[in-house]
């Protein structure tokens, strides 16, 4: 009885504790916030800078994001590589598809998937695009299928790279990626291919960044962090401690784990590059494995204490997302809202193309 109690209990305070509350992260945004193209220059893009310590507000722009860091900062980035992963493509039957591809790590050695299509999906269904013929293996009970494509391995990312698009979120002109795109929505340092979706704070810097950085002793290192398309997957839960997050890949290399394990300071460019650093936080050194990937579902909300870091680089995020949430586990749910209508007030950009904040916790 006492035991029945106490998770009563526990429920009880989860529910009435705003901070655990789906709905508590919601706000309003007029379709005229949302940034359907980048500002002309990476770095002219709008910062407010949020010194956490003092609860003081600074507003700059990216090119000056030295003007706010010290030589003690190390600047860890996600150099993960959006790879073009829709493909519009038709049934034998002459019916029209579309395939989303999840990732270009193979399960059971096929291509995870989600395909949009008039009718029913079944395993051996066939899809064409180009000369290149897609059957379906397997479908999971999450909706994803697994695809085989009759091309070899060495030639599948030159055939995504002539018949696919980048995928740009559905917030952005529907979804409809244009040759620009493939510049806009890919960080300047990206290197290692296999991302879905952008880390979309890097998508701020230049070289002209890096080099004001440089010259002011801030150093940088690389973590790399697949983004999945569960990285949007809306929270479908009154009660966020029940979310499941999806599963997404990092590595860190040998030179920048050495780095990350000396830095005074580390300020972490992006939610996904966060992510990578709390998973490999382990007994106050950060952990990587020295051969692949290793995979983490860390879900980061108020509650949940952040070790890792110093400050954080980030956009500003959809209302009720998990990227709200990890900011507001940082500065707190009120003041993330908070800071959100500042934003507003001072007319900056939101989402993916939009403007950057830079908080600072010391």
């Amino acid at each position: 009885l006492t035991f029945s109690c106490e998770l009563f209990y526990a429920k009880e305070f989860k529910m009435k504790n705003p901070d655990m509350l789906t709905e508590s992260y919601d706000y309003e945004l007029p379709p005229q916030f949302i940034a359907d193209r980048p500002v002309e220059g990476r770095a002219n893009s709008k910062l407010l800078i949020y010194h956490a310590k003092t609860d003081r507000i600074t507003h700059s722009t990216f090119s000056k994001l030295a003007d706010y860091l010290s030589a003690e900062h190390l600047v860890v980035l996600n150099q993960s590589k959006v790879f073009p992963c829709r493909l519009f493509a038709h049934k034998v039957t002459g019916g029209k598809a579309e395939i989303f591809l999840l990732s270009l790590l193979k399960d059971k050695g096929h291509y995870p998937c989600f395909i949009r299509s008039n009718g029913k999906k079944s395993v051996g269904d066939k899809f064409i695009i180009g000369h290149v013929t897609a059957t379906i293996i397997d479908k999971k009970d999450n909706g994803e299928f697994l695809l085989s494509f009759d091309i070899v391995r060495d030639k599948f990312l030159d055939f995504l790279e002539s018949n696919a698009k980048i995928p740009i979120p559905p917030y952005i002109r529907d979804g409809i990626a244009d040759e620009r795109d493939t510049y806009d929505y890919q960080t300047v340092y990206a290197k290692e291919v296999g991302s879905v979706a952008a880390p979309t704070a890097g998508l701020h810097f230049n070289e002209d960044v890096f080099s004001t950085l440089h010259n002011k002793g801030i150093d940088k290192a690389f973590v790399t962090l697949h983004v999945g398309a569960g990285t949007f997957k809306p929270v479908n839960v009154d009660d966020i401690s029940e979310h499941q997050m999806h599963s997404e890949f990092y590595k860190i290399e040998a030179q920048d784990l050495d780095k990350i394990n000396k830095a005074k300071k580390i300020i972490a460019v992006g939610t996904t590059t966060l992510r990578v650093l709390e998973s490999s936080l382990e007994k106050g050194s950060f952990k990587c494995a020295k051969d692949g990937f290793s995979s983490t579902n860390i879900f980061i909300y108020p509650g949940k204490e952040v070790r890792s870091i110093d400050g954080l680089i980030t956009n500003f995020h959809l209302p009720k997302s998990t990227l709200i949430m990890l900011v507001s586990a940082l500065i707190g749910r009120e003041k993330t809202l908070e800071l959100y209508e500042v934003a507003k007030e001072n007319h900056y950009r939101f989402f993916s193309y939009g403007d950057a904040m830079l908080i600072l916790r010391s």
